[in-house]
């Protein structure tokens, strides 16, 4: 049998949705302890979930003798988090964005290194079955070039949603709006299809609500290998949708409308011959579905931290899509394609926060 890891999680917004997760997994994790800054909260929640001990502060919860610390907390709160984490012998889940700089990745990575402990951020989207299966055709050869690609991210958040959470709407508490909080994950899909980017065009706008952050962008994007796709992002939808669509030479995917699952089934996979159809059926006939969403990640995790797996998320996937947010803020606030990869060199290398923050939502 398997080794249960213990695990503390700090948090009690997403969080509970990560410890729902562990506990839908009993054989691989047991959540132990419950951190929040409210102590009400955090002994209602461990109550209610059954959880041994509630604290409210990340000192006594680092301190109690757990194998994973869960940072689910608000973007500023998670790189000082994770190295508090991870210089006390803890593996380390962490929330998205993991840090508002290319530079805090690069420290976030080296403490990793040095800590021997590993550190896995929060893509819990990479875990759709009908992405999954459009990986499985691609790496069968029967998608062919990729040509381009078009995304959706068109979502309704409204006053209240910002009520409910004083941190966000701003740029030092958020670390940013909608590319940063909402859009960050289809992006990520994106990059997991297509590869690595060379070059960003993106442009911002404050739209919706009266906040510091961007609520509306539109951005082009130019992968190295030639291939290009677009982005359309809004929190002012009437409803919520999320959408992908990519056109390969062998075939055309298309996700549903889901908004908080664009990797899950249902998929289309649409050919431009009946011949192209049977190669399709063909290649997914032994494709085997996995577990999806946080249950995926965790599952995956689990092997990689008592095994000899791969990590299912890596500080290396979190510093590609801080790269793809660190470009589009410089485009957005420069009006300059911005170019991929970027170095020590680079004027936002150091982070974008500062400097979108001196004008309201970017290019608005």
């Amino acid at each position: 049998m398997s080794r249960r890891l213990k695990v503390g999680v700090v948090g009690g917004g997403i969080g509970l949705s990560h410890i729902e997760a562990y506990q839908a997994l009993p054989d691989l994790y047991s959540v132990e302890a419950f951190c929040d800054i409210d102590a009400g909260r955090a002994e209602k929640v461990a109550a209610e979930k059954a959880i041994p001990k509630s604290v409210t502060r990340f000192d006594d919860i680092v301190a109690l003798d757990l194998d994973v610390i869960d940072i689910s907390t608000p973007p500023d709160f998670h790189v000082p988090q994770t190295l508090q984490a991870l210089s006390a012998g803890r593996h380390v889940v962490v929330e998205k964005p993991l840090a508002s700089s290319l530079a805090d990745i690069d420290v976030v990575a080296e403490a990793e290194r040095t800590a021997g402990k590993r550190v896995s951020p929060i893509f819990q989207y990479r875990f759709g079955n009908g992405l999954a299966r459009l990986r499985h055709l691609i790496a069968k050869g029967v998608a062919g070039k990729p040509r381009v690609a078009t995304l959706e991210t068109h979502w309704r958040r409204t006053a209240a949603y910002y009520a409910a959470g004083p941190w966000r709407g701003k740029w030092q508490s958020e670390l940013g709006g909608c590319l940063a909080s909402h859009a960050i994950h289809i992006h990520d899909l994106l990059m997991q299809i297509l590869g690595p980017l060379a070059r960003v065009y993106a442009r911002t706008a404050t739209r919706v609500n009266p906040i510091e952050t961007e609520d509306c962008a539109a951005l082009v994007f130019e992968f190295a290998d030639g291939t290009l796709a677009t982005s359309s992002v809004t929190l002012g939808s009437t409803d919520d949708t999320s959408r992908m669509r990519f056109s390969f030479e062998g075939l055309t995917a298309e996700s549903g409308l889901d908004p908080y699952n664009p990797g899950h089934e249902p998929w289309t996979f649409t050919a431009a011959d009946d011949e192209g159809r049977r190669r399709i059926d063909a290649a997914l006939a032994d494709f085997v579905p996995g577990p999806e969403r946080w249950i995926g990640q965790f599952a995956r995790l689990h092997g990689a931290l008592t095994g000899d797996g791969p990590l299912p998320v890596t500080v290396a996937d979190a510093r590609a899509s801080i790269e793809l947010l660190t470009a589009a803020y410089y485009s957005s606030r420069t009006g300059e394609a911005a170019a991929l990869p970027i170095g020590p060199d680079h004027p936002f290398y150091q982070g974008w926060v500062t400097t979108m923050a001196t004008g309201k939502g970017g290019d608005s």
